[in-house]
């Protein structure tokens, strides 16, 4: 079988979630069943690491405080002046302009370091907002929801957040609603991890049964 965008014998799925949803759990499950894991988080951290590709970009384009004395990003001011209430329109938009490509172009490296993979899971926490953009075809994409009372109580639990803080964490990534519309698989991780875990080794065992059909 070949995936969507042509590639013999590869199922992709486009996985995505809200923060503190389980996202990450199913993610890490999928890779022990032999899935490829592409960490979207994982990548937009490395093209802005030192001498990554995004920081001369980013300097030119919001100034050189954006960056630090070391020439490392400067995180705080980004987030002040690219996410912050006082942010200039458009600032996160020409942000994304200049990252989101590059993150796109370490994907398809990864996919095409791994030709043997059957399977392919591309990590994108936002991927509700950049699914017309990312030039990725998903034969599946699978959203990882729980309430946002539940995923609130576990970032004060486990990520030593406020409340304030989480709740504007949520404020600023898609609605279950946006995720869901995208979707064909919605789990819930609300339930026994060992029921999460039932229903996505169900889910690779179809997606690898369906290769060569």
């Amino acid at each position: 079988m070949a995936g969507r965008d042509g590639r013999f014998g590869v199922i992709r799925i486009g996985l995505t979630g809200g923060i503190a949803a389980g996202k990450s759990t199913v993610a890490a499950r999928l890779a022990e069943l032999g899935a490829l894991h592409i960490d979207y988080d994982a990548l937009a951290r490395r093209v802005v690491e030192p001498g990554g590709a995004a920081l001369p970009a980013i300097a030119r384009e919001f100034g050189p405080d954006s960056l630090n004395p070391d020439g490392t990003m400067n995180r705080a001011w980004i987030a002040d002046h690219v996410f912050g209430r006082d942010a200039a329109p458009g600032a996160r938009e020409r942000l994304d302009a200049i990252e989101h490509p590059l993150i796109y172009a370490e994907a398809a490296r990864l996919e095409c370091g791994h030709p043997d993979a059957a399977v392919v899971v591309h990590d994108v926490p936002l991927l509700a907002e950049v699914i017309g953009s990312i030039p990725f075809r998903f034969d599946c994409i699978v959203t990882v929801e729980a309430p946002v009372e539940t995923r609130i109580a576990r970032m004060i639990a486990t990520r030593g957040m406020t409340r304030g803080q989480a709740e504007a964490r949520i404020r600023h990534q898609s609605t279950c609603a946006e995720r869901e519309a995208i979707a064909d698989i919605v789990i819930d991780s609300t339930r026994p991890v060992e029921r999460m875990f039932d229903e996505v080794d169900r889910l690779y065992a179809d997606w690898t049964g369906r290769k060569g059909q």
